[in-house]
């Protein structure tokens, strides 16, 4: 049986941005760190001279994850404990939608992102990721366990002109190799306007994981680019010894990405305790983690690393110490907030708040974070009328539509 999402909720409240709260005040769990230029951390607050108003447009939605706006308006939203449902002005939610596959919804596992691109209306194609079980029988068999393996996967179909079922289903990518964790399976899907699709993975979280986020011969840790219908994408870095559809590695879990203005791809990963980072992934590069870190272990000490700097390991544009705990992101692309064009949007689960970054040059310049307190933003995006529509991570999680107020 699967909970039964409302039809329709209509909630306002009003909030400015919590710039009136100096979150810069709050003491680094790091002390003993410092960042490696101006402005990798810390950015001056920026203020803004009007209220939010948010409008809650569904609610009942079990750990709702991504979302995707259709060229009518409509919004597909992903439901962690496997389910994928329709959002209509004026009806409200649809029934699941059929035809997706299994999923392993143990721990942070489950239906996570889903993307569509310009073209949908013609193609009705979208993408999407998952958890992946190994089944039983085989983690027995194979590795004399009985908790069962997983991996991120990916599939890709074509909905139904009814909106009601997913057709031609397939699975076009599989994390290599299956780990035992329930943690950091990354999952966030950026179409890169060339033909290609960015997939970020986590790295997982398991100590038999540890030292493979540095190892090109595995998907663990890692930014892949494969081809929209599977394979590597053309124009991949060749990396000796390594799989051809690894971008970057280095990371820890990736849950924020998107297209920057400049065209690039933009992630935000979470950190241990301190340590979020903002990176801009070059293909070939390594982004340092569990080597280099601005944050500790959960038990406040060291992690066992190289510290914050090592020769051949990137630098992050940006980090949180306190974390935000990121999850979503978009670049502001609209007309409702012109004073926000181009600046960096990111939900805040742990920090329960929207963080806007005004980048200038590719460096972060400020900082603003909104709502605060209200819900654990899991995913963000931007209305094709710019309004900015958010995703609660919640067993009751709700779909939120957010206006510029007085």
């Amino acid at each position: 049986m699967y909970r039964r999402a409302s039809v329709f909720a209509a909630i306002i409240c009003l909030g400015g941005p919590a710039s009136a709260q100096d979150f810069n005040a709050t003491p680094p769990n790091a002390t003993d760190q410092t960042p490696a230029f101006e402005q990798q951390t810390r950015a001056p607050i920026l203020e803004d001279g009007f209220s939010l108003e948010t409008t809650a447009v569904a609610e009942g939605l079990e750990h709702p994850w991504g979302m995707a706006e259709l060229p009518d308006g409509s919004w597909l939203v992903t439901e962690r404990p496997g389910r994928m449902r329709l959002w209509r002005p004026g009806s409200g939610l649809s029934e699941p939608i059929e035809g997706l596959p299994d999923v392993d919804g143990r721990g942070q596992g489950g239906l996570l992102d889903v993307v569509v691109g310009d073209d949908f209306a013609e193609t009705r194609q979208l993408w999407f990721s998952f958890s992946q079980d190994r089944p039983l029988w085989r983690s027995i068999v194979q590795d004399q366990r009985r908790d069962r393996a997983n991996r991120t996967a990916v599939g890709t179909g074509i909905l139904s002109e009814d909106g009601t079922s997913i057709e031609d289903m397939r699975v076009i990518f599989e994390q290599e190799p299956f780990i035992h964790s329930q943690s950091h399976f990354g999952s966030r899907l950026v179409l890169d306007g060339q033909g290609a699709l960015f997939v970020t993975t986590g790295d997982r979280a398991s100590p038999e994981t540890e030292a493979m986020v540095q190892l090109v011969d595995n998907h663990i840790g890692k930014v892949v680019r494969i081809a929209l219908d599977g394979g590597p994408a053309e124009g991949n870095p060749v990396i000796e010894g390594g799989l051809p559809e690894i971008w970057s590695i280095g990371h820890r879990n990736l849950q924020s990405a998107a297209l920057g203005p400049d065209g690039a791809l933009w992630t935000v990963e979470h950190g241990p305790r301190g340590g979020d980072e903002l990176n801009r992934p070059e293909a070939g590069k390594n982004y340092g983690w569990p080597v280099i870190s601005y944050g500790i272990n959960y038990s406040g000490e060291p992690l066992a690393g190289a510290g914050t700097e090592q020769d051949g390991m990137e630098q992050p544009v940006y980090y949180w110490d306190p974390v935000i705990a990121p999850s979503g992101m978009a670049f502001y692309d609209g007309e409702m907030f012109p004073e926000w064009q181009g600046d960096a949007l990111i939900g805040g689960l742990a920090a329960m708040t929207l963080v806007r970054l005004h980048l200038t040059d590719g460096q972060v310049t400020g900082e603003a974070r909104y709502l605060q307190d209200m819900a654990r933003i899991r995913d963000v995006e931007v209305a094709s009328d710019g309004a900015i529509m958010l995703l609660t991570d919640d067993p009751e999680g709700q779909l939120l539509r957010v206006t510029r107020g007085e």
